[in-house]
């Protein structure tokens, strides 16, 4: 006795693929904007945060040296901090930017600001913070 033949083969057909893979892109057009603008305030949360450790700890410095740090490695070395914080928009340790005390104070890091170039997402510039 012979077997009937299914009127369709096993697996998919070229139509059936391509549709799929066209779901799949429509899909990842729809969710790729919202991925990298929650990275982009995900790195401006990090940057709000790293200043305002940074801050702290140069006030905790001045509170209990009665001066300013030399240099943001000094309060690596004093133990303040573990490490100097890399700023998360330009991931480099270097890019913070120093503000200097006044005339009459001792030190050379009275405040911390950013590096980065641009605008955050409120139209502040990075280097304001």
């Amino acid at each position: 006795m012979k077997q009937a033949r299914s009127p369709r083969p096993n697996g998919f057909t070229l139509i059936e693929l391509l549709v799929a893979m066209a779901i799949i892109a429509i899909l990842l057009t729809l969710v790729t904007p919202r991925y990298y603008g929650s990275v982009d305030r995900a790195r401006e949360t990090v940057l709000r945060d790293d200043l305002s450790t940074l801050r702290r700890v140069i006030d905790q410095f001045h509170g209990d040296r009665a001066r300013y740090p030399n240099s943001l490695d000094e309060l690596v070395e004093m133990r303040y901090l573990r490490e100097v914080p890399l700023d998360p928009l330009t991931e480099r340790r270097d890019s913070w930017r120093v503000v200097a005390p006044g005339a009459d104070a001792k030190g050379n890091v009275a405040d911390v600001k950013s590096g980065a170039p641009g605008k955050a997402a409120d139209g502040s510039n990075y280097a304001d913070w």
